[in-house]
This record gives structure tokens, C-alpha cells and sequence, in this order.
């Protein structure tokens, strides 16, 4: 597109009524519009997009939306010439200029390429502009943040549902919203079970490593980030599979479709370099969902109050030195090792039998819901065990289980 001259733009009458151009704005789009237009989101939170190319773009559909006709185009001109590989855009600027001489029955009018193609821009674009129509705001959190370690600088909640990926920074505890980025997931979908369903994982998942764009095919674009899939749950459960990843896109691409990877989490290259030194290995929790729930800061507070109680009575039922006391934190589907709930209740009575005292530090705690698993929470902090026989300072995971009676109990735990 560079170099080449565009004359201005006569839109026709019938582009002066608001019926009109709300009916342009939906063949571009393929979504009705929400009171408020696009720079409102959910319950009235004001929005400013991350991605400033996708910041332009909704802004160009704005203008459509209020008789900007000739802004809109030029806006989008101005886009495809300084990132002509973003397709959605191009398609996007030759339907304003078929606008010109017809109205549009959908979006894409103009699209010459195969079918297929301007179905996944089609769904592109639905992603993208849905996303600011409903934008939670940064004053509501995802559910599945219930408390994060002061080591944990950086969070990143990944929506398969709705093809969003969000990054948080730890404030002293209080997760902030400080980027969301477009996001392609696996063609299978979420909830991978099996290797090779090219499905994308559901769960929490860390961080453990960065790889150069040099050491990669292009596939990869700007580098990745693999994650722990599968991780301690996923191998209970059976779940097979390995090699997902968040990663760039191919350089000769600005972004790919909603639903295109082979389970991986895959951004546009820019993003990914934007959180390059961000993401720490072995640090940073990735959590995938296909949907979130929002809530407010004080739910927050709330639930992580609540579980706390049922964490510090297995810190100091620990302590007791009786092992029934700290049996009672244990779920029965509890397994250690070779040991079922039972054999590992004998074993920790024969252990405790020689100890005068235990004491049991938690320090660095980070508590996250598992999507897809509503009764299940992932536990994981420094534990300081100190007794006359044995002293040790290990990283712990847990996984907790809300039972039938209404109380957590661990159903699985080791070291990371």
C-alpha cells in the first residue's frame, strides 16, 4: 500500500441516516451495537484499548457510527499503510470503499480471497470489537484471582472464550489490569484431554521458560513462553500432551484467527515483545479459562479471608502433633505417592511419634480458583517446617477441594 495516492471519498446519501450507517457498522462487524457505542464498557467503566492498531480501528468504527465518514476512512488508511499485513484492516478499508457506491448486505463485501479466509477475519473482527463493547473496566477482577505472592510481579489471565489475554501487575497484593491483548487459542477449542486434539489446556499453569526468536522456527514469531501443561492436576486426571506454549505469530503475519493454533496461546508479535522482560520463569502463573467472571475488589478480599481460615487450620493442626487433627485437612481421595489417604495417615502417625514439637511458617502465598474445576483451588507458598528431628524450608503446591460438607480439604500437594 506505501506510495500509493487515494483520492477522498464521496459517501453517498444514504449514508446520512443513522439507520444507515448503524447498518454499515454492522456489516463491518457483524455485531449489533450496545447503548453507549464502543468506548463504554460493561456497567459504564470507561475503556482505553491496549493495542493502539486495535485502538485505531474501533475508533474508526466510532466515526462510522457518528457520520465520520471521511475520518474513518482515512484512519484505516493511515493503519494498513503503516502495518499492511494487518488483513482485518485492508478488508475493513475496501468495505468503506464499496461503501461508497452500495450499501453492504455483510462484512467483507469486498473480500476476492477464499471464503474460508474472510470467515476467520469475520471472526477476528468479532473478537476484537466484542471485547471493548464489554469490557469489564479496571476496577473488577477475574474470580479466579483470589491472592497473589509478593514474588509474583506479573499475572496473565488468558479468556479462550473470548480470545483475550489480559496482564496484571501485583501492586503489594491488589492485581491491576495494566494490558489486554487480542489472542489466538487451539482449533479444537479449550479443555485439552489428549495429545493431538489441538485443543487449548483449562487451568493454572506457570511459566517455565523464554525462548529467543532465534532458536525458533518462524511459526513462533517474536518468541515464547512454554508453560507447565501438563501440570500435577492434569496428570491425575490423565490428561496427556506437552509443548503449549504463549508465543508470537509468523512474521509475515499481524495476526491469525481466533481459533488456529494446535492448543498454544499465540499474540501478535508486538505484544508478545511488550511482555517479554515481563513474564519470570517459574514465577509468573498463566491462567487459562474459557470464560471469566468479574468481581469486585472487596469479593476479592472476601474469598481470600474465608480460605485463609481453612489454610491456617492446616498450619496449626499441623502443629498439634496429632495426626487425626491434621488428617481432617485431607480429602479421602487424598493420594501421596504410592500411599492412599489411610497408609499416608499411619505414616505421619509414625513420623510425629519422635517429635517434641513442630512448628510450620507459610510465607509467599499465591491462591488462584481452577477454571473449568469450580470446587478446586491451587495453594502454592514457601513452607519454613521446623521440629527436633527435621528441619526443611521447600516451595509447596496444594490443590484444595471444597467436599460435599462445604469445607476445602487438600486433595493433592508436593514440591515445585
Amino acid at each position: 500500500m506505501s506510495g500509493q495516492v487515494y483520492k477522498p471519498v464521496v459517501f453517498p446519501y444514504y449514508f446520512q441516516s443513522r439507520a444507515a450507517r448503524a447498518a454499515l457498522c454492522v456489516a463491518l462487524f457483524s455485531l449489533a451495537w450496545a447503548g453507549g457505542g464502543v468506548a463504554a464498557g460493561l456497567n459504564g467503566h470507561a475503556v482505553v484499548p491496549t493495542s493502539q492498531d486495535e485502538a485505531r480501528l474501533v475508533a474508526a468504527l466510532q466515526a462510522v457510527r457518528s457520520n465520520r465518514l471521511d475520518e474513518a476512512l482515512n484512519t484505516v488508511e493511515s493503519l494498513i499503510k503503516e502495518n499492511p499485513k494487518f488483513r482485518l484492516a485492508q478488508l475493513v478499508y475496501g468495505d468503506l470503499l464499496l461503501a461508497k457506491a452500495q450499501p453492504l448486505a455483510r462484512f467483507g463485501s469486498i473480500g476476492a480471497g477464499p471464503d474460508e479466509r474472510i470467515q476467520d477475519l469475520r471472526a477476528e473482527a468479532r473478537a476484537r470489537i466484542s471485547h471493548h463493547l464489554k469490557h469489564p473496566g479496571k476496577d473488577l477482577v477475574p474470580s479466579v484471582l483470589l491472592e497473589l505472592s509478593s514474588d509474583q510481579s506479573r499475572i496473565v489471565v488468558a479468556d479462550v472464550a473470548t480470545s483475550r489475554l489480559y496482564l496484571f501487575d501485583n501492586r503489594n497484593g491488589r492485581p491491576e489490569l495494566v494490558a489486554d491483548y487480542y489472542m489466538t487459542s487451539g482449533r479444537g477449542g479449550a479443555l485439552k484431554q489428549r495429545e493431538g486434539d489441538l485443543k487449548t489446556p483449562l487451568g493454572v499453569y506457570f511459566v517455565t521458560d523464554r525462548l529467543d526468536p532465534l532458536v525458533l522456527p518462524d511459526l513462533y514469531g517474536a518468541g515464547a513462553f512454554p508453560v507447565n501443561y501438563p501440570n500435577e492436576w492434569d496428570q491425575r486426571l490423565g490428561r496427556t500432551g506437552h509443548g503449549i506454549w504463549l508465543h508470537g505469530v509468523p512474521s509475515a503475519t499481524y495476526s491469525r484467527p481466533p481459533l488456529a493454533t494446535e492448543g498454544c496461546l499465540a499474540v501478535p508479535n508486538q505484544d508478545l515483545q511488550a511482555m517479554w522482560d515481563l513474564l519470570e520463569k517459574g514465577r509468573t502463573p498463566v491462567i487459562m479459562a474459557n470464560g471469566l467472571e468479574w468481581i469486585s475488589r472487596e469479593q476479592m478480599r472476601e474469598r481470600r479471608v474465608s480460605f485463609r481460615a481453612a489454610l491456617e487450620r492446616w498450619r496449626t493442626d499441623g502443629e498439634s502433633r496429632d495426626p487425626q487433627r491434621y488428617a481432617r485437612n485431607y480429602s479421602k481421595g487424598f493420594r501421596n505417592g504410592s500411599r492412599d489417604y489411610k497408609a499416608w495417615v499411619e505414616h505421619k502417625r509414625r513420623l510425629n511419634a519422635a517429635k517434641r514439637y513442630i512448628r510450620v511458617g507459610v510465607e509467599g502465598l499465591s491462591v488462584f480458583d481452577y477454571p473449568g474445576e469450580p470446587d478446586i483451588r491451587v495453594v502454592t507458598f514457601q513452607q519454613d517446617y521446623r521440629s527436633n528431628t527435621l528441619n526443611s524450608r521447600i516451595r509447596k503446591r496444594q490443590y484444595w477441594q471444597r467436599e460435599a460438607d462445604g469445607q476445602w480439604r487438600i486433595l493433592l500437594e508436593g514440591r515445585v
